[in-house]
């Protein structure tokens, strides 16, 4: 068992994990080219099956090796969803499992830690990001209103209703085609609609959007900090531990002497 675990912990393993991974997702994107199945479609389909195969013997080993402990690392418990759903057969009411197979490339997540330590910051950045989706959504609701009382009767396709208005204003907010596609047309007949359009899009494209990317990147340096201190704390205790043998060793080296 313990040359076992020392094989799924090594670096050698991971990358060749890596490489299957990167292998997988080219073939998965192969497989939807009609002429890449036709000329090379019995291949792609084996090639599939025996990366597949090797990811359930990886996570076989593992489970072997961790035991309960498998269940505890979440990074675990992510690799057996996305290969559990490979597993799963693609019969005519569950078909659309044969598109979700490309979700096994997300496995490059845990394996890079790279990677790792984006989502974590992405996963830290939750909770603050709540608060400002909450305001986010009072301030689409307070303009959506508007909108819709303002321009509701004069263009009812973009502002006919809560819901369409709401629509009309994300694409505003996200910066797409808003000028000529919606605020000129309605300024030709609310000249004025600009004093309702201009604080709406710098309240939320300037302003709450950019909070969300303050709150990411502030949660991914905290992120980074914490893994900083934890190595520098590891090598800490390992320079210790090296120090205590040193004095052990000049101890045993000075009883020596004393006794020759």
């Amino acid at each position: 068992m313990s040359a076992l675990k020392a094989l799924v912990e090594s670096r050698r393993f991971e990358t060749a994990i890596t490489v299957l991974i990167v292998i997988n997702a080219i073939t998965l994107g192969l497989e939807t080219s009609e002429h890449a199945m036709t000329k090379a479609g019995s291949l792609l389909l084996l090639l599939d099956r025996l990366i597949l195969g090797v990811f359930v013997a990886e996570l076989t080993a593992k489970l072997l090796v961790y035991r309960t402990n498998f269940f505890r690392d979440p990074w675990r418990l992510f690799d057996l969803f996305v290969v559990g759903i490979a597993l799963v057969p693609a019969t005519a009411g569950l078909s659309v499992l044969r598109a979700l197979r490309i979700l096994r490339v997300l496995r490059l997540v845990s394996f890079i830690p790279s990677l790792r330590r984006v989502v974590g910051g992405l996963i830290a950045a939750l909770p603050g990001m709540g608060s400002i989706v909450l305001l986010l959504g009072l301030v689409y609701y307070v303009f959506s209103v508007m909108a819709t009382k303002l321009f509701g009767a004069s263009f009812p396709d973009w502002f006919g209703s809560i819901g369409a208005s709401a629509y009309s204003l994300f694409q505003i907010m996200t910066l797409e085609s808003w000028s000529m596609g919606i605020v000129r047309p309605v300024m030709e007949i609310f000249p004025w609609a600009w004093l309702f359009f201009i604080p709406f899009i710098v309240s939320t494209t300037f302003t709450v959007l950019n909070l969300f990317i303050g709150i990411i990147v502030s949660a991914m340096q905290a992120e980074h900090d914490a893994e900083a201190s934890a190595e520098r704390t590891a090598l800490h205790a390992e320079q210790e531990l090296i120090l205590s043998e040193i004095r052990a060793l000049r101890h045993e080296v000075r009883a020596l002497k004393q006794e020759l």
